[in-house]
């Protein structure tokens, strides 16, 4: 496969729908959340100015490949923990290229060069060896109503 960009949906606009459909279909749909509300969330990312929220887009010119998120909390149970990576995504003819460690990278190296000194992800218990791999920690397990894990991620010391 040919290498893929990693854009701020900023810079993209245009894969909004995209993003917002996938990640609603992947993780809201079945909570009853509507497309609207998901889509909502994301277009927040276009005019953000702070530090958060933030978007990366994964593309190969127009076609859409994946994408990840810098939220403030991705976890209810744990919302001392910021800033989290989360709603990773990458279309399924797109797995298993080193798409989806690549965005998720992209997102953590945004969280630090924002100046946060970590980073917190949260993920179902069969991606436990892709995250590990990837360099980041099991902090716990069997959190919440979906047993997830906590990971966490450290800044490379400068």
């Amino acid at each position: 496969m040919s290498a893929i960009e990693i854009s701020d949906l900023r810079d993209q606009p245009h894969f909004l729908d995209v993003v917002a459909d996938r990640v609603w279909r992947a993780w809201w749909q079945e909570q009853g959340e509507s497309l609207e509300t998901v889509s909502s969330l994301f277009a927040e990312n276009l005019t953000a100015t702070g530090t958060l929220p933030a978007c990366l887009v994964a593309h190969r010119g127009n076609d859409f490949v994946g994408t990840a998120s810098l939220i403030v909390s991705d976890l209810e149970e744990r919302p001392a923990l910021t800033p989290w990576v989360a709603a990773v995504w990458i279309e399924p003819e797109f797995r298993r290229h080193g798409h989806g460690a690549a965005v998720v990278a992209a997102v953590a190296e945004l969280a630090f060069r924002r100046g946060f000194g970590q980073a917190y992800l949260c993920a179902e218990v069969d991606k436990r060896s892709f995250y590990a791999g990837l360099g980041w920690r099991l902090m716990e397990e069997n959190i919440g109503p979906f047993s997830l894990d906590v990971f966490e991620k450290r800044a490379p010391a400068r």
